[in-house]
């Protein structure tokens, strides 16, 4: 079953797009609010997020870029008045993936959240990684082992794919930082540190993961 995010202010335009995908045995989750979506966001990550952009405080661009802080991969479907190239283009630039135009044909958004959906299923299975005894899925942000899952942050998950990618070899710290920082912490090391640190935490019962700190160079993961 297909889980749903829907943001919308409109509430009785909400209300027909909630039965119309219940009716296709869609989940659904609905916020009349930017903020009330993120509370549900953080709660549990839906398969599509499918938001209003104009709304009263926080709208749905603002919203779609305090999501990509932390989730770079959940699909986001606008649902938009607003016509012009250039908001359409900001949608984009804020990490939207696909814009449908208001008045909509409901058809339409199914279709649309369907294939996102599918797009997502298929990225998740491609991106799995085995390392040791876990399984890295960078997309969603996971490490798994057996029937135990690690929920990881962002830059956790990158930075133990770009270990593993680069494993029995040492990976320099300025590549690191520059990967994982657009704008470089104030202690890029302290930070790098802290974050290895907490690597070697979640890979502790395969005792053959190791992670080597390099001096003056950077680290190497053992394997």
């Amino acid at each position: 079953m297909i889980d749903v995010l829907l943001i919308e202010d409109e509430i009785k335009l909400a209300q027909i797009i909630m039965l119309s995908l219940e009716m296709k045995e869609f989940n659904v989750r609905f916020a009349s609010t930017a903020i009330e979506a993120l509370d549900l966001f953080h709660k549990k990550k839906p398969d599509v997020i499918v938001s209003d952009v104009m709304m009263p405080g926080m709208d749905g661009f603002t919203l779609a870029l305090k999501i990509r802080e932390e989730d770079r991969t959940t699909p986001i479907l606008f649902l938009t008045a607003l016509t012009s190239t250039e908001d359409l283009l900001n949608g984009y630039d804020v990490g939207g993936n696909d814009y449908l135009k208001k008045p909509f044909v409901m058809e339409e958004l199914i279709a649309r959240i369907g294939s996102m959906a599918n797009i997502k299923a298929r990225n998740i299975t491609a991106d799995s990684t085995n390392i040791g005894k876990y399984t890295l899925n960078a997309r969603r942000q996971i490490l798994q082992l057996g029937d135990d899952t690690i929920d990881l942050s962002y830059r956790q998950s990158v930075l133990l794919k770009m270990l593993y990618e680069h494993r029995n070899t040492v990976l320099e710290r300025d590549i690191i930082v520059e990967k994982l920082w657009s704008k470089k912490p104030v202690s890029p090391s302290r930070s790098l540190d802290v974050l290895i640190c907490r690597l070697r935490k979640y890979l502790i019962k395969d005792p053959s993961i190791q992670i080597k700190n390099i001096r003056g160079i950077g680290y190497k993961m053992m394997i």
